[in-house]
């Protein structure tokens, strides 16, 4: 499962910076139009895979600090954004890598955000699977949102990293 979930962090990475290439080539406008997806814009949804991202790899790891708000605004500005997207990944990466065989197979404890409801003995590897599915999801709604402004997405299928 370890190698199974490198692969993942990495390949996460890939279509994220993808995707901020062509959210780079939005108007302001564009950008922050809302659009009917579930976060509106591609600004709000960008942020939301961040906050995402952030609340579940603290609960992994136990570093930096989690939002306490899943529709956050961490960052107003697409470059400050970008940077800490960037970073963030790099951070999945490393904590993924030093995850052993055994940690992914280990439990662990949380508390919903939305419901304040602590849940005992969570198997680490479907959290991992859930924690990738989850900025899957959003970058498929991030990808509509191009769609749904007249521009051509970028090819973020996991194939085409491979490849």
């Amino acid at each position: 499962m370890r190698d199974y979930f490198q692969t993942l962090a990495k390949y996460n990475a890939w279509p994220n910076d993808r995707l901020y290439d062509a959210a780079a080539a939005l108007t302001d406008e564009e950008y922050r139009q809302d659009v009917g997806v579930f976060f509106g814009s591609m600004h709000r949804t960008l942020n939301h895979i961040l906050v995402g991202d952030r609340v579940w790899w603290q609960r992994v790891d136990g570093k930096g600090e989690a939002p306490t708000d899943l529709a956050a605004i961490l960052f107003d500005g697409f470059v400050d954004l970008r940077a800490a997207r960037k970073a963030e990944d790099a951070r999945i990466i490393e904590t993924v890598e030093n995850l052993s065989e055994v940690s992914t197979a280990t439990n662990f404890d949380y508390t919903n955000l939305r419901t304040g409801v602590h849940y005992k003995g969570q198997p680490l590897a479907l959290t991992l699977g859930h924690i990738f599915n989850h900025q899957t999801h959003h970058r498929g709604q991030a990808h509509g949102i191009l769609s749904l402004l007249g521009k051509t997405p970028p090819e973020l299928d996991i194939l085409y990293f491979i490849r």
